[in-house]
């Protein structure tokens, strides 16, 4: 089976805002972006899932109209803070989970593990199935809780796998 994970491609949203599972439109560039995605994707693509946030569901829908959309493949749920500016955020809390954001929790919403947790649980069911070659289209986070698992890198040290916006992996 061939997995081609997508990060979906820039988000209409003010730098410095904390957004995860909040549901932000696309830029006007998207056009652009997704014609060099396209350029790194088979021609016959058989299936393909996304996250349900529209972001990745717009994407999704442009490599092939038929999609299969799927919560766990969400991003990470950062609960209160969604949408605050970081700088907004009360530093007692974004310290601790700084500290820890493998497995602290921001109120109200999930720890990096839990979000892992769900993405292998994705995972494990789509690679049980008869596939050929399937699109993800999901977020940064997902990316690399996957990628990690699969590299066999420590969750504290995924950021140091690189997930621009557009960006493609290609498993196999």
């Amino acid at each position: 089976m061939e997995i081609y994970l997508i990060r979906h491609t820039t988000p209409a949203i003010e730098k410095g805002i904390c957004y995860g599972q909040a549901d932000i439109p696309l830029v006007a560039t998207f056009q652009e972006e997704f014609d060099a995605i396209q350029k790194q994707l088979p021609q016959k693509i058989e299936t393909v899932y996304s996250s349900p946030l529209q972001r990745c569901v717009h994407l999704a829908k442009e490599i092939n109209p038929v999609i299969h959309t799927d919560d766990r493949l969400k991003e990470l749920d950062f609960g209160d803070w969604e949408l605050q500016a970081w700088d907004d955020i009360p530093r007692a809390e974004s310290n601790d989970w700084m500290e820890d954001f493998v497995n602290v929790a921001p109120p109200n919403g999930e720890s990096y593990v839990e979000l892992q947790q769900r993405v292998l649980s994705f995972y494990q069911e789509l690679v049980a199935k008869p596939h050929k070659s399937v699109v993800i289209v999901t977020h940064a986070g997902v990316i690399r809780a996957l990628l990690s698992y699969l590299r066999n890198i420590q969750l504290k040290d995924s950021f140091s796998i690189q997930v621009t916006y557009g960006t493609v992996f290609k498993l196999s």
